[in-house]
């Protein structure tokens, strides 16, 4: 009897591996004199937990276990195109033990289950513990075909999977794809080495990185029991992964943890497969493609290479699959899809940063075109009207390049709201000073602004009231006046209010000149012309 058991086992081994282990000297050996921690009392046949030649399921090949009930928690994503149902085939028999609902000893060719040494019934809590929630667990029992792998690019198409690599008979993906039971040569019981992720990399096709930390899936990735759920991250959320290297003690990785404890994050912590629609959610994944990861820098408005393939909403607000410039990234969240109330209330509202930008605007700060005002003496040295800027120019880190530190780049977090890389006062009657509008300050020359160079009574009104009482940083889109919106020019209305015969607006009269109805510090500008 026990020569035809292991005759069985031989017969269901692979039938052409280079490299073989026997499942004897493996933790698949039951028996009592197993190797592993998990081994029957006295039972000293091997296969007998899995399989028998006599008085087996009718379920091939020669099964000995009770198949479990279908009561499991299936994997779901919005990453996955595929449906998975209930498992099927050799998965449902690998989780006959591996869900922890059925006795380890309990074999269909045995009246009584075989008793396991120290107590143990079920497989212990562990890597091996699956349990019946299968949703933090890599999908299995759907069918992976050329259909699906032309719907979704980061997956190969079947035919190119290596002979290690197997679907069953119905082109379903089992746990069999990546575990041979028989064989733990290469760990695991994974049917070929994942040293560099090659058993990964059969199936999905993520692009390349030279960020030494992402080059191997599972320096991010755990396949079962994941805590993050259905994106199988070794963290609960996508930034406590990124956090694992990326927390100020590893050499060679970037410090944002401390940039993410500021007071003014760009990350929610959010979970990492959140529910549409995406409002209020930004994870490190929505700017930065973790796969395609470069290093250097690019020209305004090109998308750093730091982001990856990241995928963005163009200047036309269509969807785009990879990123070319910058802003691109910025407007998946800052643009129709998530529009808001602007920070200051304004004369001119417009609530899609898009649109603001637009080359169509009235007037806007240069981030898709060069700005439209010839004449702009504030500009420092380097910039001229004809530079391009970034959004990374205004926000991200105090202490990252931007703002004149040496920190990591990015929009990761700040101390000046919001997220900005120096701070811009928005209060009234703040003394003016190189710290209170140190952002403008970067680019625009204080001298120049305190000696009126653009405008008459800059310097006057400064000391008063802050840049944004006037200026509306980012644009104002074809919403507002070609002649009472150029120079970024939109009224903050909680300080700006109308003249007494009810006009509040700015009068463009060319180059330097304008004119003004308004009332703004209990002071009435009834056609207030300048110079």
């Amino acid at each position: 009897m026990r020569a035809t058991g292991w005759i069985v086992c031989a017969m269901l081994a692979p039938a052409a591996s280079a490299q073989v282990e026997s499942v004897v000297n493996s933790p698949h050996n039951l028996s009592a004199s197993g190797p592993g921690a998990v081994r029957a009392s006295t039972e000293d046949q091997v296969c007998i937990f899995c399989h028998a030649p006599h008085n087996a399921t009718p379920i091939r090949p020669l099964w000995n276990r009770t198949t479990p009930v279908d009561a499991y928690s299936i994997y779901t994503s919005r990453a996955l195109d595929a449906e998975p149902g209930q498992p099927t085939g050799m998965s449902k028999m690998c989780l006959s033990c591996h869900d922890g609902t059925i006795a380890l000893g309990n074999v269909a060719s045995r009246s009584t289950p075989i008793q396991m040494s120290g107590g143990i019934t079920t497989i212990p809590s562990g890597p091996g513990h699956l349990g019946t929630d299968l949703s933090d667990d890599h999908p299995i029992s759907f069918t992976y075909d050329s259909a699906l792998a032309l719907s979704d690019p980061k997956l190969k198409d079947p035919s190119l999977l290596p002979e290690e690599v197997s679907l069953d008979s119905n082109s379903e993906l089992q746990c069999t794809s990546c575990h041979d039971a028989h064989n733990n040569i290469y760990g695991s019981f994974l049917v070929m080495d994942d040293a560099a992720s090659q058993l990964c990399t059969s199936c999905h096709q993520m692009g390349s990185t030279t960020i030494t930390g992402h080059e191997t899936c599972a320096a991010c990735h755990q396949p079962h029991s994941a805590p993050s759920g259905p994106y199988l991250l070794r963290e609960a959320t996508v930034a406590g992964t990124c956090l694992t290297c990326h927390d100020g003690t590893h050499a060679g990785a970037a410090d944002i943890a401390t940039d993410l404890s500021n007071p003014y994050p760009h990350e929610t912590y959010s979970p990492t497969d959140p529910p549409e629609p995406l409002e209020e959610h930004t994870s490190c994944v929505d700017c930065h493609e973790p796969h395609t990861m470069d290093t250097g820098t690019a020209a305004a408005p090109g998308v750093s290479p730091r982001l990856g393939a990241i995928d963005g909403v163009n200047s036309s607000g269509s969807p785009v699959g990879t990123a070319t410039y910058g802003y691109e990234v910025c407007f998946k969240c800052h643009a129709d899809s998530n529009t808001r109330q602007p920070w200051i209330s304004r004369l001119v509202v417009e609530n899609n940063t898009r649109r603001e930008f637009d080359p169509s605007a009235i007037s806007y700060h240069p981030i898709e075109a060069p700005g439209k005002n010839p004449d702009v003496p504030s500009l420092k040295s380097g910039w001229t009207t004809s530079s391009l800027v970034t959004c990374a120019n205004c926000h991200g880190s105090t202490t990252g390049p931007a703002g004149g530190g040496t920190g990591p780049s990015g929009v990761h977090g700040s101390t000046a709201a919001p997220i900005l890389v120096a701070t811009y006062s928005t209060d009234d009657y703040l003394s003016e000073g190189p710290g209170s509008y140190a952002l403008c300050y970067l680019c625009h020359d204080r001298n120049s602004i305190l000696n009126n160079e653009s405008f008459p009574d800059h310097e006057r009104h400064i000391r008063r009231t802050s840049c944004s009482t006037c200026h509306d940083a980012h644009g104002i889109s074809s919403l507002g006046s070609t002649t009472g919106n150029t120079h970024l020019i939109n009224f903050d209305t909680s300080r700006v209010f109308p003249d007494q015969n009810g006009r509040l607006e700015f009068v463009d009269n060319g180059t330097f000149a304008g004119t003004c109805y308004l009332e703004c510090h209990n002071k009435r500008h009834d056609g207030k012309s300048y110079p």
